[in-house]
């Protein structure tokens, strides 16, 4: 159910805003993650789901509290914190012009990691290879991710980021360019690497094709929690609704 129970994320007493908003999107907000978990986010539209997200990759202003990620303080060490942690924005389209291949959009994965005067080397192509290789796109290593479709851009910036080798996976809305069958591939490689001890925490408003598993579920709304439980994954839907509906 949980990961073996080593806090990989820790928020304590949070708020957090954006620049130039008067108010804090996520106000006084505490939670731990462990190692490995599995965390399902949801919540109506303005909860601050893709907030925590941001919060916990470094990108927002902390005003109180704190927020370590794999032990690094993300205020301080935010750079540290992102070459530790995958984040896959929601419905990031490519222009059609785009002129990189599939297979460059994935090595960038690897740049933040090697800096920016380095070359890659075979460790660099070998992690790209088998992020490409885990989520599919063997066959469409060699096009232009432009005249790719929504669904299959989506999945080139899942292997983007797992090319990193992410302790943490952050997921924000990550089936909704996808059809049935490939929000389930996609969520089997989730499934995959969170027994292999990477922790997923993954914004979604699809619940049918979740890992047939016990997962956590955190709903939250007006940028605080409202529910932090475990449950199947054939409850997880129900029980955000509910909560949601009362909020």
């Amino acid at each position: 159910m949980a990961g073996d129970l080593h806090p990989q994320i820790e928020l304590s007493g949070v708020y957090t805003t954006y620049m130039g908003a008067e108010l804090p999107v996520i106000r006084d907000m505490s939670i731990d993650i462990n190692k490995g978990e599995f965390v399902i986010i949801g919540g109506p539209n303005g909860a601050g789901k893709t907030t925590l997200l941001e919060t916990i990759n470094g990108m927002l202003h902390i005003t109180h509290g704190s927020v370590r990620v794999c032990g690094l303080d993300v205020t301080r060490q935010g750079v540290e914190v992102r070459k530790k942690t995958g984040y896959v924005l929601q419905s990031f389209a490519f222009d059609p012009l785009t002129p990189f291949t599939v297979e460059h959009v994935v090595m960038m994965g690897r740049y933040g990691i090697l800096g920016c005067f380095r070359n890659p080397s075979e460790p660099d192509y070998r992690a790209v290879e088998e992020s490409i290789k885990m989520l599919g796109l063997e066959d469409l290593s060699e096009k232009p991710i432009g005249t790719l479709s929504g669904g299959q851009q989506q999945k080139v910036l899942i292997a983007q980021n797992l090319a990193k080798k992410p302790e943490i996976m952050l997921l924000d809305e990550p089936f909704s360019n996808l059809d049935l069958f490939t929000r389930e591939f996609v969520s089997d490689v989730m499934t995959e690497i969170s027994s292999k001890g990477c922790t997923i925490c993954m914004v979604s408003h699809a619940f049918d094709a979740l890992p047939d598993k016990d997962l956590r579920i955190v709903v939250m709304d007006e940028g605080c929690i409202h529910l932090d439980t475990f449950c199947h994954s054939s409850e997880v839907e129900d029980n955000i609704r509910k909560i949601s509906a009362v909020s």
